[in-house]
């Protein structure tokens, strides 16, 4: 009997995933909501490889410990080496939407052991992510969408549309759980499913979703080779703590809060403003930035070429209780620290 149609498809798709960046036939592990998305492709991942599924439960919604539960069972019955389910706590900082994504990855890279994990995103994801970039004026990092494979996240199903999960289900005769966040307009990216999307699509007489996916696609090429460049330029342009115009100690902060290292501002000058700028945004990670908009960047990136004696630029900061700035000084650019 010839396997149906769409799962047919679904499993072609994660074969040439698994060829092209999992060459070695290890174990590797699905997140699993119980959604058709990444139902549907947790059964075709338990046919290839052994493969653990994951279930991270939010406890956001009433009797989601039920739906956890449910995920589980099915994914052994798909034949899951393991179903393990994960609770977790959502902070309330960022917005819901945010703070259960950032609870739900940091949950699985703890739980994953060392393996892959592969995530259910579709065509359809990548294009509400581009919009999203987009109406955020975020810059072009946000529009480039997501990596297919962005160690440890692996997302096979890029290139294929929601409706074919779905099929796949019901050729499977699998009954998915389906999410009501994902049809409540008070979340952005459901109005944009629901709402944007297929009001674009009527406008621009169809094909809207794929051509987002394709624009996601040209940048991110575009911004890894930027990466490289940057990569390759950071070394020259990075000051030596031990030997900078302040005579700061080699290590740690002065009395101002300052950061002993930093990068050399003529020296920045010098390169091209899209490399300038992701050396800047390396730096600022590095230094424990986080958040960075591409706002932010600008901001400090007109410490470098704008440069009239101003104030420092707040930077997001990955410790609580810390407030980061970047500024400038003798010609070199510096994080500096504020305890809250």
């Amino acid at each position: 009997m010839d396997r149906p149609r769409a799962v047919a498809a679904l499993r072609a798709a994660l074969l040439a995933f698994a060829e092209q960046y999992l060459p070695e036939a290890s174990p590797w592990t699905v997140a699993l909501s119980g959604g058709p998305d990444s139902l549907a492709l947790t059964a075709v991942a338990a046919e290839i490889r052994p493969t653990t599924a994951l279930i991270v439960d939010h406890g956001l919604q009433a009797g989601s410990a039920q739906v956890a539960e449910t995920a589980r069972r099915q994914a052994l019955e798909l034949g899951c080496v393991d179903a393990v389910i994960i609770p977790v706590t959502v902070e309330a900082e960022g917005g819901p939407e945010a703070a259960a994504r950032t609870a739900r990855y940091a949950a699985l890279a703890d739980a994953r052991g060392g393996r892959p994990v592969l995530l259910g995103h579709t065509l359809d994801d990548q294009a509400e992510t581009v919009l999203l970039g987009l109406g955020r004026g975020s810059g072009p990092r946000s529009i480039a969408g997501m990596r297919p494979h962005d160690p440890p996240w692996c997302r096979p199903l890029l290139d294929v549309r929601r409706e074919l999960t779905r099929s796949a289900c019901v050729e499977l005769r699998l009954t998915p759980w389906l999410d009501p966040h994902n049809a409540d307009p008070r979340f952005t990216r459901s109005r944009l499913r629901a709402e944007v999307l297929p009001l674009l699509e009527d406008v621009l007489g169809g094909g809207v979703a794929q051509a987002l996916a394709r624009t996601a696609t040209a940048l991110r090429e575009n911004t890894e080779l930027i990466d490289v460049l940057a990569a390759q330029a950071l070394p020259a342009v990075t000051v030596d703590p031990g030997q900078d115009a302040t005579g700061q100690d080699a290590t740690g902060l002065d009395a101002a809060g300052l950061d002993a290292a930093g990068l050399d501002a003529a020296g920045l000058a010098a390169l091209p403003g899209p490399v300038r700028r992701a050396v800047i945004r390396c730096w600022l990670l590095a230094g424990g930035g986080r958040g960075l908009t591409d706002l932010q960047i600008r901001a400090v990136d007109r410490l470098v070429t704008a440069w009239r004696g101003q104030g420092g630029v707040a930077i997001g900061s990955d410790l609580r209780g810390e407030r980061l700035f970047a500024v400038r000084g003798d010609g070199v650019l510096r994080l500096r620290r504020e305890v809250v």
